[in-house]
Formats: C-alpha cells, structure tokens, sequence
C-alpha cells in the first residue's frame, strides 16, 4: 500500500458528460483503496452522479454565484482548505482551476494531460490514430499521486429499484426497455431526426421506448415522437436527476449520441450504442468499458475530414448531416443483436 494522501479533493466542474466520465475511475479507486476519503468539487446539479461512491462527498461549486471570479475562488479556497485536504487530483485543467492550483498551492496537485497536440493531430488528418481514452487521462492522475489503478475490470452498481411513479415511465408489460437520447450540443453531432424518427417507430414494435433530452425546443420534439407511436414515452422535463439515473440504470440497452447519456448509461453499466456524426471514439471519449462494435461510425470515405473537432463544434456545413451514412437498418440490428 502506498505511502500516499488520504483525503483527495478531485476537481471536474462541467460538463454533463465529463463529469459522469469521472464516475468509473472513482469507483475503481475506492474499490482499490478503500481507505481514500475524497471530495469532488462539481457543480451540484451532478451530485447525484455520485450517490452510489462510499467515501464520496460532493462539495458545490457556485461559479454563477459565490464563487464567481477571482474572490469568489479565493473564497472557494478558504472553504477547501477546511476540509482537511492532503492531495488535488485536477481532472479539468482549466483557468478556474489552475488559478485553485495557485490559492491551495500548499497542497500537493496533479492536473490532467489532456493531450492537446495529439488530439490536434488528429482532426488535422496528420495522425489518424486511437488516442488514450478520458477514462485513463483521468486514471493517469490517480497515479501520479501514488494509486495506480486498474480500470479495465469494473463492478457497477445494481440496477435500482424503482417506486411505482417510475415504472410508468419504462412502460407495460415484459418488452425489453430501450433509451434513446437523439440530442447533442452540436447540430454535427446528431443523427437527423427524420431517420431517427424510423429507428423509434421500428423500434417501438417490439420494445418499450423511453426517450431523453432537455430544453424546450428537444422536450416538444419528443412529445411528437412520443404522440406519434405507441410504447414510446418521453421523460424528458418530468423526472429529477436522481430519479433520471433510476430509470437508467434499468435500460436494456441505450442508443445515445455522443453526449452526456452516453456517459451516464455507461457509468451505471448499461450498454451503450452510439452513433458518431462529426466526432470520432479515437479522440478520447468512447463511452467507459463499452465495445468497439457498439460504436456505429460515420463513412469517412464520403466525409474524410472526420474528425473535424473534438467536441463537435466545428464542421464544414455539408458535414452537418454526415451520420445519415449510418442506416436505420444498422442501428436497428445492432439493438435487435444486443436484447
């Protein structure tokens, strides 16, 4: 057992899905080593992310509020080092908290490499290759501060079981529960909805849909879907987060963008299909402990510029519907294979 800190404050403040990436290696760790206490410091809309972590304190970050600017993260630090502190694990790497790194600088750090070069490398077409995932990026960490982890053996939380308001929203009778999260920041990220419309009304013959999003313009696009076919439902706006991760964690299968569903369903142990428009899984962020074959790919010989951009921000404007290349067909038999 290594000679090393015991308390860890880990710092990953946004977004959604980076933030649900952290959850298998903290469940590695603490599988691991049993005696870390840590704290993450998030914001605390992503609490109950961590519910299901022995040792796991969330403490709220209010970067719109109190911790706004400089002397609100001058205040942040006064209240971190109260906490008894013996190590910083940085898993985001940003200005908020590298400016944190300076004000605890009395506590040992280790940031995130977040291999910017290769990543650039990639979407410039120079190096078309499989970088290291997040999940290790952020296991890295772990190990520079004296934990060497082992993340390729999860264990996942037990399905929850869900209270009667909850099993209305995953449907009658017997059929398999399949979630569908058709949104994501960028347009170029998305499968175009009017397939997606034909893998839901193909689905929903023989399955239970259960449909997710947020906003108001996602939430009335689902209703429609939800209006237009039969065992399709839609959660999204009805549900608490905690009570979102519940119906989750009971999913037979989740077909999701590459977005933050994708890592929440991963994180519970659900399988995960995912569809990639102008992003590529060699980036980094294929979701955790997840095949290569559930990873359904755009044709790079009709768009060779894939990636164009890590996040998905930036594409040429006839690249915006590059995941029509991928059939309904496809998707469909990938879910039939997997329930």
């Amino acid at each position: 057992m290594p000679n090393v800190s015991k308390h860890i404050l880990v710092i990953r403040l946004s977004a959604m899905g980076d933030v649900a990436m952290t959850v298998p290696v903290l469940r590695a760790l603490l599988q691991q080593y049993p005696e870390v206490r840590i704290t993450v410091l998030t914001r605390a809309f992503f609490g109950p992310f961590f519910r299901d972590l022995p040792n796991v304190k969330v403490f709220p970050a209010e970067v719109k509020g109190k911790h706004k600017g400089v002397f609100g993260l001058y205040k942040l630090s006064k209240e971190l080092k109260n906490l008894g502190i013996d190590a910083i694990a940085d898993l985001h790497n940003v200005l908020r908290s590298n400016i944190l790194k300076v004000l605890l600088s009395a506590i040992p750090c280790i940031q995130i490499y977040k291999g910017r070069a290769e990543k650039k490398a990639l979407i410039t077409g120079k190096k078309f290759t499989k970088l290291k995932t997040t999940h290790q990026r952020y296991a890295d960490v772990f190990e520079a501060l004296g934990y060497k982890l082992d993340v390729s053996n999860p264990i996942f939380p037990e399905k929850k079981v869900l209270n009667e308001k909850l099993k209305t929203f995953l449907g009658k009778g017997s059929k398999k529960h399949i979630g569908i999260a058709p949104f994501a920041a960028h347009e170029g990220k998305m499968y175009p909805l009017d397939v997606m419309k034909t893998v839901v009304k193909t689905l929903s013959k023989a399955y239970n849909i259960v449909l997710f999003g947020g906003g108001e313009k996602e939430i009335q696009i689902l209703n429609d879907l939800e209006y237009s076919f039969t065992n399709v439902i839609n959660i999204a706006g009805k549900l608490t987060l905690d009570e979102e991760l519940d119906v989750i964690s009971n999913l037979d299968v989740m077909l999701s963008m590459d977005s933050g569903n994708a890592h929440i369903a991963a994180m519970l142990g659900v399988k995960v299909i995912t569809i990639w428009g102008v992003t590529h899984p060699f980036a980094g962020f294929a979701p955790f402990n997840q095949p290569d074959d559930y990873m359904l790919l755009t044709d790079r010989e009709q768009f060779p510029l894939i990636p164009t951009s890590v996040y998905g921000n930036i594409y040429p404007e006839h690249y915006k519907e590059a995941s029509r290349s991928i059939s309904p067909e496809t998707i469909i038999e990938k879910i039939r294979f997997l329930v």
